[in-house]
């Protein structure tokens, strides 16, 4: 029997500690590095297929395209699935031209959000370097595109009997097959802790949501709620909420407990864990049932009612992350948020007696927002008083309403892809409303971070959390090493 093709799965290198996988891709304030779960996942199905993969995360491993460059020339691959981001676009091409300058026979695919949203204009930028774009969910588009590479040429007919799949025609033309369906049983995919063990150094990541060491596993897919700006709903996951059973995610939990020594928190990175109430009430008496005792955090909506809250917190859970974005009801409804700042409270209350801490998000510029809204909404932040909190200009990218909604009214002002960051790597705001530039954005998120976490309440909490839990100390003085040095000095635009 012949050899499975050697397979590269790649984070490219762009910036230091530059956390591609995350819903806004940037250098960090906290210190922040996702998993690149996908990429994981995608390796999972292909090592299950009896592929030789080599998954290689750049930016958490430290290594500069040279390096990735000769660890692929060892591994000599077949096909190469390198993922995407905005920001980091132009680079993400170079690394996939580079791999064929070197190996010409290798063939490359792009996938991820901004390959996803713009496949013709990846394809077509520069000439030779992207084989192909496999869009939205692409864990199956790959395996059947190693499969046909394993079987012989990468022609043009046999190309285009691939869902999901864009690529070039012999004439230079982009071919984009149909749209792949979204795979509705979850449970057909294979856990990706087991490729974490294999590929990662799970030390490297970070996330201020979870005590480190973490992982992120993830429960389900896609959202059924409407934001026009989260990204992975728009661009990868779906509108629809698919779900895996929930007896493998947690034999998946206890293989990550038994496997990563010292393992404090897993992080669960559905796009909203809590969508299906009643399916996260199930979950929650799961892991009771099966006696697993485990600290997990995850991203939820801010309209949980108190008995669910109180079943999580029975349940593990320490930590939501939650986007509350706006106190103003113009902002929250031009976004498609679907609550109210009342609301809001009602959960802020109900998660602290359930004793669940809270990572607030909150975002400006959102159409109809105003100086006098965004500065009513850091009153409210600091009212609402979650745990740690975020601010950020509200940050728009292709494949997403809010980006068609900002462009439409010549309100980006980016000239590149590379302006979505600073020269440094951290959020740069690319856009305007009716009555505040970019700059004034920045202005007001740097002023509610001061305003917010150089209050003496939330100064002293925190010590004294740190002073009681080495998991708070580990979390805290990770992300606050970073993050101090950006609060004090401001963005620098």
């Amino acid at each position: 029997m012949t050899p499975a093709i050697p397979v590269l799965v790649l984070n490219p290198p762009f910036l230091p500690d530059f956390s591609r996988p995350q819903r806004s891709p940037a250098v960090t304030k906290s210190g922040t590095l996702y998993f690149p779960l996908f990429l994981a996942q995608a390796t999972a199905l292909l090592e299950a297929d009896g592929y030789d993969v080599d998954l290689l995360d750049a930016p958490a491993a430290g290594l500069d395209l040279p390096a990735v460059i000769a660890r692929a020339e060892r591994l000599r691959p077949v096909l190469a699935v390198i993922d995407t981001a905005t920001p980091s676009i132009d680079a993400d091409i170079a690394a996939a031209a580079a791999l064929r300058r070197v190996l010409p026979g290798v063939f490359t695919v792009l996938v991820g959000p901004h390959a996803s949203a713009l496949p013709e204009d990846v394809l077509t930028s520069v000439p030779g370097a992207v084989c192909a774009v496999a869009r939205r969910e692409y864990d199956a588009t790959v395996l059947e595109l190693a499969r046909v590479l394993e079987s012989g040429p990468a022609t043009e007919e046999r190309l285009a009997k691939i869902e999901g799949l864009s690529f070039v025609d012999e004439s230079g033309v982009a071919v984009h097959n149909p749209d792949r369906p979204y795979i509705e049983d979850l449970g057909k995919l294979p856990p990706v802790a087991p490729v974490y063990k294999r590929h990662l150094d799970i030390r490297r990541y970070f996330n201020p949501n979870a005590k480190p060491p973490m992982v992120t596993l993830s429960t389900s897919r896609g959202c059924p709620f409407r934001c026009s700006f989260c990204l992975h709903p728009q661009t990868l996951t779906g509108r629809k909420a698919r779900y895996r059973p929930i007896e493998d995610v947690l034999d998946e939990v206890a293989w990550s407990l038994e496997h990563f020594p010292g393992l404090r928190t897993v992080f669960f990175e559905d796009d909203t864990l809590t969508a299906d109430r009643a399916r996260c009430k199930a979950f929650c008496a799961a892991i009771m049932r099966r006696g697993l005792r485990f600290e997990w955090s995850a991203n939820s909506r801010a309209d949980l009612a108190p008995d669910l809250l109180a079943a999580m917190g029975r349940a593990g859970c320490g930590q939501v992350c939650v986007g509350f974005e706006s106190a103003d009801p113009t902002a929250l409804t031009s976004m498609k948020k679907g609550l109210t700042a009342a609301r809001m409270e009602r959960f802020r209350a109900d998660a602290k007696a359930a004793g669940i801490k809270v990572h607030g998000c909150f975002i400006f510029g959102f159409p109809g927002d105003t100086r006098e809204s965004i500065m009513a909404t850091i009153d409210f932040a600091i009212k609402l008083a979650p745990d740690t909190a975020q601010f950020y200009p509200v940050m728009v990218y292709p494949g997403t309403e809010a980006y068609a909604e900002y462009a439409a009214r010549g309100h980006i002002t980016a000239e590149t892809w590379r302006d979505w960051l600073t020269p440094k790597g951290l959020h740069n705001c690319v856009v305007r409303n009716e009555t505040l530039g970019p700059r004034e954005l920045v202005r007001l998120c740097d002023l509610a971070r001061r305003r917010f976490y150089l209050r003496p309440s939330f100064l002293l909490k925190r010590a004294v959390s740190s002073l009681v839990s080495p998991g708070e100390m580990a979390r805290n003085v990770r992300a606050g090493r970073v993050f101090v040095r950006h609060l004090l000095r401001g963005s620098q635009v």
